[in-house]
């Protein structure tokens, strides 16, 4: 009987390459290395030319010691919480330069603010919710306030008022410039609850009549852009809450020279006179309907010279100084045939011719004194401005 060497050793892969009429051909073969009389010999075990290049890597690492486990045996998911909508979010604000606008350094309450608008925009919720929610993402981890309370938030919100003026200041100053046009209007929510000294019944514009309010005065640039809000007691009227946005505009961000834009609830007939005597502030409002059934019976504003497309332009010794600017609007004047016809119209105070560069320039042709604001508004009587 003849005995045949036992081979044993290592198995590897082992790598040629070979160049033919340029071209670059590779060889992965499975290869065993055993001694035989004294001398090392490799047997061939097989050809692996063929697989993926991925699995020949995964056949020599493994076959040089590495140890390899299913993906999902590999790690264990101790968590899952969404995080696209809270990185959209906060990119947001950081090319919104947010932060800084806070305030210049950052610190505890700079943060915990960051979260709650990301909060609020994301999910509304009561301060004691939010601090619950936001464990559900991603949001507390990214902003830094995971172990934030619900008094922290009322804290960090007692913080921002104090800030409020200051803050306000670099937005004017972000958005708003000389001759810029603002705009201006007041608006209420009903509030629950007997401890707010500011509540009080008052004119409801969000249809809870007889529930308490709290009124707030947004100022914005000309895009919408808020600039600064006002909160004022529930039962205070719009045209109380104008002239000290202009005294603001004027004390507090240093614009000299602006528009103002009100509707006729907002700017009030003595609001008018006092801007009428300041050659820095032009303002646009719409005509109440009696004045606009006068400016007919008249014969100022011909119902028969209404354009559909294009402004038309009227004066009044009732309305010295000012442009009355009119359009019809046939879409609203069908909602408006019935049940009843209603009147309305603009006007403006006119802009101080300031030369080369001011604002007359920007009126176009036809009368040194014509107003930036050319707007459509409802005209009664069956036509609409």
């Amino acid at each position: 009987m003849l005995a045949m060497a036992s081979r044993t050793g290592t198995a590897h892969v082992v790598t040629t390459t070979r160049k033919y009429k340029d071209q670059v051909y590779y060889t992965h073969l499975l290869r065993r290395s055993y001694h035989e009389d004294g001398k090392v010999k490799n047997e061939t075990l097989g050809n692996l030319s063929h697989l993926p290049d991925s699995v020949i890597d995964l056949i020599r690492r493994s076959l040089q010691g590495e140890t390899f486990v299913p993906a999902g045996e590999a790690f264990e998911i101790s968590s899952s919480r969404a995080h696209g909508h809270v990185q959209a979010v906060s990119l947001a604000m950081q090319r919104l330069g947010f932060a800084s606008l806070l305030a210049t350094k950052p610190c505890a309450e700079r943060d915990l603010v960051q979260a709650m608008v990301a909060s609020r925009i994301l999910c509304p919720a009561t301060k004691l919710a939010t601090t619950r929610l936001w464990h559900t993402s991603t949001l507390a981890e990214d902003f830094g306030v995971q172990g934030a309370t619900e008094d922290d938030l009322y804290g960090a919100m007692d913080w921002l008022l104090a800030g409020q003026d200051r803050i306000q200041k670099k937005l004017a100053a972000r958005h708003l410039k000389e001759d810029s046009l603002v705009l201006y209007d007041l608006s209420s929510s009903y509030f629950e609850g007997s401890h707010c000294p500011l509540a009080k019944l008052g004119y409801s514009r969000d249809g809870k009549r007889g529930s308490l309010q709290v009124n707030y005065g947004l100022l914005t640039d000309d895009r919408g852009c808020p600039v600064a809000v006002s909160v004022y007691e529930g039962n205070t009227s719009d045209s109380k809450t104008f002239l000290p946005q202009v005294k603001r505009m004027r004390e507090e961000f240093g614009i000299e020279r602006m528009v103002m834009v009100g509707d006729r609830g907002m700017i009030s007939q003595k609001a008018i006179d006092e801007m009428s005597e300041d050659a820095g502030v032009d303002w646009i409002t719409a005509l109440r309907s009696a004045s606009i059934r006068t400016l007919v019976e008249q014969k100022h504003l011909q119902l028969g010279l209404f354009d559909e497309r294009n402004l038309l332009e009227i004066s009044s010794p009732d309305f010295p100084g000012e442009r009355l600017v009119a359009c019809r609007n046939p879409e609203l004047a069908k909602l408006r045939a019935h049940p009843k016809r209603f009147a309305a119209g603009h006007r403006a105070k006119p802009a101080k011719d300031q030369g080369a560069g001011g604002r007359s320039q920007a009126r176009g042709q036809g009368q040194d004194r014509r107003g930036r604001g050319q707007m459509r508004e409802p005209v009664q009587g069956g036509q609409t401005l």
